[in-house]
């Protein structure tokens, strides 16, 4: 990157990593509503949960506090590379257009460098998120790792599994 500023990548994917920590037992009770009822896969048929507070409070008795957290480590490591890629693209991109005309910043510019630093940060991080929502719906009784939980995705789906967009 030479003389560019390395800060907005850093800054970028640490605020994220934090930003999951503090959100990340409500992606969970939204994950996990989302894939009750369904018709396709037998195990998530039955409907569990009446609502957000109704799934974290029995998500916390029936598998532990700890099951809350569920498919952190990916999540971490999604914002960690998206954070950091999209941040960093975006204001990389917005200096290097803006870097001979300082004085005008058109809208539809900075709207093209946030497209692109969007979808090439999605594109790449988009393992880690199917990784995430594959442990989130298992219960702590399989303890699968993140190591186990990809090698199951690459096993029976190949590497195109894991650019999947629905379970």
């Amino acid at each position: 990157m030479g003389d560019r500023d390395w800060r907005p990548f850093v800054y970028g994917g640490l605020a994220s990593c934090v930003a999951e920590l503090g959100t990340f037992p409500i992606d969970l009770t939204k994950t996990r509503l989302q894939i009750q009822g369904q018709v396709l896969d037998k195990k998530h048929a039955v409907l569990k949960y009446t609502g957000m507070v109704d799934c974290m409070v029995k998500v916390m008795k029936q598998e532990g506090f700890k099951a809350l957290y569920n498919g952190i480590w990916p999540a971490v490591l999604r914002q960690s590379t998206y954070g950091t890629i999209k941040f960093g693209t975006y204001y990389s991109l917005k200096d290097i257009i803006f870097e001979f005309n300082k004085d005008s910043e058109p809208f539809m510019v900075s709207f093209f460098c946030a497209v692109i630093a969007g979808a090439v940060s999605s594109a790449i991080a988009n393992p880690t998120d199917v990784l995430k929502v594959r442990m989130q719906i298992q219960n702590t009784s399989r303890n699968v790792n993140l190591v186990q939980c990809f090698k199951e995705v690459y096993t029976q789906e190949g590497i195109s599994g894991l650019w999947r967009i629905t379970l």
